[in-house]
C-alpha cells in the first residue's frame, strides 16, 4: 500500500518532474548523490523544495565556518562553496515564492564570496556596472606568471555562477582563466534585468571588464554556455570579434519554437525572469531569442554538444546551428545525454576543455 507521502508526491508533478529532470544535473555540479536522495525522498510537495535544500546547505556551511574559525582555510573554502551549490539549487526555480527564493540566494552568494579566498586557485568578486544595475562576476586565474587566456562562462535560465565550480576547475587546470557570470536574468542580476536576446550588448560590457583585469590577454577570449547560456554564448561571439573561439552547450536555436515541450517550472522560470505579464507574453519574448539571420558573424572555431536524450531542447538545434554557420563548426552528438549532457559529463567536459585550451593557446 502506497503511503500518503509518495500519494501526495504523485499528485505534485512538479516536484516529480524536478526529481526525474534533474538529478544528473545536480550531481554533476557536485551535490553528493547521498544528499540528493536524502533531501528529496522527505519532501512531499513542490512548496517544500527550497526549505528542503536550504536546510542541507545550512549543514555544509556550518562545516565551512568551524572549519575557519580552526584555521582550516582549504576545507573551509570547500564547504562553503558545497554550499553555495546547495542554497542555489533550493531557489533555482522556485519562483512561486519569491521570499523564499531571495533568502536562499542570499545565501548562495554569501557562501561563494567567503569561500573565493580559500579556493584552489583562489576567486574573485568583479562587479560590473550595467543600464543602472550590477552583473556580479567570478574571476579565477590559474597559478603562474600571465597574461593567461581567460573562458566566459555563461549560465542558462535557472542556473548561476555559484553552479560552475567543477566547470571552472576543468578550464583551470588547463592554465584557462575563467569569469562565471551572473547576466541578465541570471542570479544576481535577476531581480533588476530582465532576460533579454541581444546578448551580445552586456556581452560586451562582461568582455571589457575581463579583459581589463591584471593578467588576463585580451587576444585571447572564449566563452562558453550551458541551456539557455547554449544561445547567449553564440549570440554573444557572433557580436563581438573579441571572442575567438565559442563552446554552445545544448542550447535553442529559437527558444519559442521549444516552448511546448518546455516542463512547466521552467516555463513559469522565463516568465519571471523576463518580465512577461503572463504566458502569451513569455512566448512572444521567447520567440525573439533566436539565432535565425544572426550566425553570420560566427567565423570563430565553435564546438556545438548536445545529446539525443535532452527533453529540453532538440539535439536538432545543434544540427541547425552547425549548418548555419560560416565558421569552423564541430559537433559532438552524444546518443545517450540527456539536457546540458549532465548525465554523461565525462563525454563532453574534458574535451570541451581541452578544444578551448587548444583554441586558445592555453
Amino acid at each position: 500500500m502506497q503511503s500518503c507521502a509518495r500519494l501526495a508526491r504523485m499528485v505534485d508533478g512538479r516536484l516529480e518532474a524536478a526529481i526525474s529532470h534533474w538529478a544528473p544535473r545536480f550531481t554533476a555540479a557536485g551535490v553528493y548523490p547521498v544528499d540528493f536522495d536524502r533531501i528529496t525522498s522527505a519532501l512531499d510537495s513542490w512548496d517544500e523544495w527550497c526549505q528542503g535544500w536550504s536546510q542541507a546547505a545550512a549543514q555544509h556551511a556550518e562545516l565551512g565556518h568551524q572549519a575557519l574559525e580552526q584555521g582550516r582555510t582549504r576545507s573551509a573554502g570547500g564547504h562553503l562553496a558545497q554550499a553555495a551549490v546547495y542554497y542555489h539549487f533550493a531557489k533555482f526555480l522556485f519562483v512561486h515564492d519569491m521570499d523564499q527564493l531571495r533568502t536562499a540566494h542570499e545565501r548562495a552568494v554569501g557562501c561563494l564570496t567567503a569561500a573565493l579566498p580559500y579556493l584552489d586557485p583562489p576567486g574573485t568578486r568583479l562587479e560590473i556596472p550595467f543600464e543602472g544595475a550590477v552583473i556580479a562576476a567570478v574571476l579565477r586565474q590559474p597559478a603562474g606568471p600571465g597574461p593567461h587566456p581567460a573562458v566566459v562562462l555563461i549560465p542558462g535560465l535557472d542556473s548561476a555562477k555559484e553552479e560552475f565550480g567543477a566547470v571552472e576547475q576543468l578550464f583551470l587546470d588547463r592554465r584557462v582563466a575563467t569569469l562565471s557570470v551572473d547576466g541578465p536574468g541570471q542570479g544576481e542580476a535577476e531581480y533588476q534585468l530582465p532576460i533579454r536576446p541581444d546578448w551580445e550588448v552586456p556581452g560586451a560590457v562582461i568582455l571589457d571588464a575581463l579583459t581589463a583585469q591584471p593578467g588576463i590577454d585580451a587576444n585571447r577570449i572564449g566563452v562558453w554556455g550551458v541551456s539557455l547560456g547554449g544561445y547567449y554564448a553564440p549570440r554573444l561571439a557572433g557580436g563581438d570579434p573579441r571572442v575567438r573561439a565559442c563552446i554552445a552547450l545544448c542550447g535553442p536555436f529559437c527558444l519559442g519554437d521549444a516552448w511546448e515541450q518546455l516542463p512547466q517550472l521552467t516555463r513559469d522560470a522565463f516568465t519571471v525572469r523576463s518580465g512577461a505579464s503572463d504566458e502569451p507574453d513569455a512566448i512572444r519574448r521567447a520567440q525573439q531569442l533566436t539565432l535565425e539571420e544572426r550566425t553570420d558573424g560566427l567565423t570563430m572555431p565553435l564546438l556545438i554538444v548536445a545529446g539525443r536524450q535532452d527533453r529540453i531542447f532538440p539535439w536538432k538545434d545543434a544540427v541547425r546551428l552547425r549548418d548555419s554557420i560560416p565558421g569552423p563548426g564541430e559537433l559532438l552528438l552524444l546518443d545517450q545525454g540527456n539536457h546540458g549532457c549532465a548525465n554523461v559529463p565525462y563525454l563532453h567536459r574534458p574535451y570541451s576543455a581541452d578544444w578551448m585550451a587548444r583554441q586558445l593557446g592555453g
